[in-house]
């Protein structure tokens, strides 16, 4: 299984940040185990992809917060719900602000399993697990906006870079943990 991820993240850092169009086409693509990678093509469908994919990341960190007992654990889920709770209050106001008469009917597909039965160290393993392909596609879709040049507002391209960056280095930190811990 870690292969298996360590050869996906191998590609998806040579081919996503290389800015490589095969990741940039319309649609979305498997990335294994059902997992699906989202494309964006404008901002608007950036932000409106972006905030459910959020809204699920601090959903499942919350249930990590609750019931983990590491405590890098509860302080790793903390900053997820901050940090995406800020962004997603960020793009809804840029929504309300820009696109008020725009018609949205996208309807998200969740990339992560439920947790809700699951406690302490077996929680975490299936957490990072699990949230290391949404951080792949939040990185992904940030990629697309920034090199297909589709950020109409600084403040949309600014956001691009930090999920980006910040989702990209909790990669690396998950990866590291599940080497070390599992």
């Amino acid at each position: 299984m870690f292969k298996y991820i360590s050869v996906l993240f191998i590609l998806f850092l040579i081919f996503g940040f290389a800015g490589n169009s095969v990741l940039a086409q319309p649609g979305m693509g498997s990335i294994g185990n059902g997992h699906m990678m989202e494309s964006v093509n404008s901002e608007y469908e950036f932000l409106i992809k972006m905030i459910p994919h959020h809204e699920e990341a601090v959903y499942t960190a919350k249930i990590l917060k609750e019931k983990t007992n590491r405590k890098t654990m509860k302080e790793f889920a903390e900053r997820i719900i901050e940090n995406q709770s800020r962004e997603i209050e960020q793009m809804r106001s840029w929504i309300d602000k820009w696109y008020v008469d725009w018609d949205n009917d996208y309807e998200y597909q969740a990339m992560m399993g439920d947790d809700e039965n699951i406690k302490g160290a077996k929680l975490d393993q299936v957490f990072l697990q699990d949230m290391i392909f949404p951080h792949m596609s939040a990185v992904m879709m940030s990629q697309q906006l920034i090199v297909k040049g589709l950020a109409q507002h600084e403040e949309i391209y600014e956001l691009a870079l930090s999920i980006r960056t910040n989702q990209r280095n909790e990669i690396f930190q998950m990866r590291e943990w599940l080497g070390t811990w599992y």
